[in-house]
């Protein structure tokens, strides 16, 4: 099973890539964290095999997964290690992967496409994950969130 959410982006391909993911902390959510600490920002870092995690105000950091794939301006490719009581799996064998497509359309106009797959790792949850990314408040609303602040 996948969850597939697509969105077009007032914003030529390179800032929309940009803006996904240096300027993660943007427009991601405080509200979608998983740490014990209220979140002060979300950072995904700029590199195959770096990191994506939330910063605690009290600077506490909690890992949300791996840059699989960084390949600017096209695609970023994540692993997703949200079980489904919404908390950390260090297992890679147990990660769900999210891939982010940037389509031009236009010079000033970006599709961009989200898949996130392979929710069957997660094991016996599995279901719980696909159906909490695949809510208002989960994928749809989050792309939304982000093409506001990329057309910004």
């Amino acid at each position: 099973m996948s969850v597939v959410k697509t969105v077009t982006v007032k914003a030529g391909q390179p800032h929309a890539f940009k803006v996904f993911t240096a300027g993660f902390a943007t427009w991601w959510p405080s509200s979608h964290h998983i740490g014990k600490a209220d979140m002060a920002e979300a950072i995904m870092e700029q590199r195959d095999g770096g990191r994506w995690y939330e910063r605690g105000v009290d600077g506490s950091e909690c890992d949300w997964g791996t840059v699989l794939v960084y390949d600017p301006p096209n695609r970023v490719v994540l692993s997703w290690h949200l079980n489904g009581e919404w908390a950390y799996d260090p297992d890679p064998a147990k990660a769900s992967e999210v891939e982010v497509r940037f389509i031009a359309e236009g010079p000033d106009v970006t599709r961009v496409e989200l898949e996130h797959r392979h929710f069957e790792r997660h094991g016996g949850n599995w279901e719980a994950v696909a159906r909490g990314v695949d809510t208002e408040n989960g994928w749809a609303g989050l792309l939304r969130g982000y093409a506001d602040i990329a057309a910004a």
